[in-house]
């Protein structure tokens, strides 16, 4: 089997590795979908004890009130049991994926003999496989487990689009891409980009959480999400890990390599010009934060501005405009 054939055949892995995403989110929806009728059946239990106690508390306003323990019993502790089976299952099939992906990317890398990541096909799926293995981490935590829903729909969603619409077959670089520049440049810009697509995600539904804490919501998608305050310092940390590595890899890196290739730093290209409004996008965030002490819904903001920036600048950049780093291979 030549290389040319194994860069080829990664596609198929790579669709395999989609299906496991797949699979894997509709267990993670089944285990959401069991809590979510549970906090029902709690919260319509509780309410008429609720009314009780309040009834009771207005004729002996001295007595000690008894906080309603909700069902509980075979039934209860049966659903408990099926949503944690559910949720391992879509943790193994993501584990699995994950690991379909990795031999995808491998087997472009050396079918093609070079950096898995010239064009936007092999960009979005290392992209995914960053976002992929730092979710993974994030999946032994209660944070992550409850947010597994949302980040595994939407590496799903870059896989299927890199696999269908953005793939183009194996072949050589541009001559401006044969160079070991390509490894460290844009291999911390798809590193970057992992973090903060999860960053992205974990920032939007601490905006979710946050409103429904405020409206006194005990049940539905809002009452589902862990903590605002938990989710904003998860997606905090994400940001401050991806943020040092966008400004060494896209800025520094790539400033560099620029002045190595065409014998400047830097020249208003669209794609240096979109990375660095990323990075003062990141940086007002990170700022705001550390000065003005914006936390919560208002800081969460502000970073998924970031992550707009972020998704124009891989996607609106190679698409819509033609410059020296035009490389989508669309």
């Amino acid at each position: 089997m030549d290389l040319d054939t194994v860069a080829e055949w990664s596609r198929y892995v790579v669709v395999v590795a989609t299906l496991g995403y797949l699979a894997s989110w509709l267990a993670y929806c089944a285990e959401a979908g069991i809590h979510s009728r549970r906090r029902r059946a709690l919260a319509t239990a509780a309410a008429p004890e609720r009314e009780l106690l309040g009834v009771t508390s207005s004729v002996a306003a001295d007595a000690p009130a008894q906080a309603p323990s909700g069902p509980s019993g075979p039934g209860d502790a049966e659903l408990v049991q099926r949503a944690d089976r559910l949720g391992r299952i879509g943790l193994g099939l993501f584990g699995l994926a994950t690991l379909a992906l990795a031999v995808g990317v491998v087997m472009r890398g050396l079918g093609t003999e070079r950096a898995p990541w010239a064009n936007m096909y092999e960009f979005s799926i290392t992209g995914a496989l960053v976002a992929s293995i730092v979710f993974l981490v994030l999946a032994r935590t209660v944070v992550g487990r409850v947010v597994a829903v949302w980040a595994v729909l939407l590496i799903f969603m870059t896989v299927g689009l890199a696999a269908t619409f953005l793939y183009v077959s194996p072949g050589p670089v541009q001559p401006a891409l044969q160079s070991y520049w390509l490894v460290v440049h844009v291999g911390c810009a798809v590193i970057a980009f992992g973090l903060f697509t999860v960053g992205a995600v974990v920032s939007g539904l601490q905006i979710v959480s946050e409103r429904a804490a405020d409206r006194g919501r005990t049940t539905g998608f809002g009452a589902s999400l862990p903590d605002s305050a938990a989710l904003d310092r998860l997606g905090y940390r994400l940001t401050a890990i991806a943020f040092p590595i966008w400004t060494f890899g896209p800025l520094i890196l790539g400033a560099i390599w620029a002045e190595v290739s065409w014998g400047r730093f830097w020249g208003w290209d669209p794609k240096e010009v979109w990375a660095l409004i990323t990075w003062l996008a990141y940086a007002a965030y990170l700022h705001a934060r550390a000065t003005a002490g914006w936390k919560g819904s208002k800081a969460s903001v502000v970073a998924l501005v970031g992550y707009a920036t972020v998704l124009f600048s891989y996607f609106g950049v190679n698409i819509l405009f033609n410059g020296l780093h035009s490389y989508g291979g669309l």
